[in-house]
């Protein structure tokens, strides 16, 4: 069954040449996730896409196909990009990376398109990049299943003390640590 999808919100994770005169590249969509798929003639000296497919550019695509590498029909934008220099576009880069080996294509992640479009305005901004970059680790890791409890003990569900001293147990979270010398050895101990 061939999928038709216009206009759909998107961002340019990564892009690379394909035969002659195309494109193979990833977006990261509101309503799909992660899509793959072909810019025919992209890399052509008048196409029309050459301009808009680049990295942190707000985006309107439309797809169709029928396997799992669809094929752009359009490319629209009316807003600019955000454009991002030195350490923050490193950064801006990182998370595309992020997404692109995390994501599974075709499975809807709104929240998380919400979260990286605030994460890109935030790295263009002049907040503290390593805050930045932690805030989305954390929201993705929970998008995917794998959040982790940083406020309260798991054994006893009261609010974590930063005086204190905490294990971590995998797949479990953090629990109060009684001073106990083999537990200062072990890898999980904070």
């Amino acid at each position: 069954m061939e999928t038709r999808v216009l206009l759909q919100p998107a961002y340019l994770l990564h892009r690379a040449p394909f035969q002659n005169t195309s494109l193979l590249v990833d977006f990261f969509t509101y309503n799909y996730g992660r899509v793959k798929a072909v810019a025919k003639g992209a890399r052509r000296e008048r196409s029309k896409y050459r301009s808009l497919l680049q990295p942190f550019h707000p985006l309107l695509i439309s797809f169709s196909g029928r396997g799992e590498v669809k094929t752009i029909n359009g490319v629209e934008t009316g807003l600019s990009a955000i454009v991002l220099e030195r350490e923050r576009l490193f950064s801006g880069l990182y998370v595309n990376e992020l997404l692109i080996r995390l994501l599974y294509n075709y499975q809807e992640h709104t929240a998380l398109y919400k979260n990286y479009q605030e994460t890109l305005i935030n790295l263009q901004g002049s907040k503290e990049i390593e805050a930045v970059l932690r805030r989305f680790e954390l929201n993705l890791l929970a998008e995917l299943g794998y959040a982790i409890n940083l406020e309260e003990d798991f054994r006893s569900h009261r609010a974590i003390d930063p005086k204190s001293n905490y294990r971590f147990t995998p797949d479990m979270g953090f629990e109060l640590s009684e001073t106990n010398p083999r537990l200062e050895e072990s890898p999980y101990y904070f």
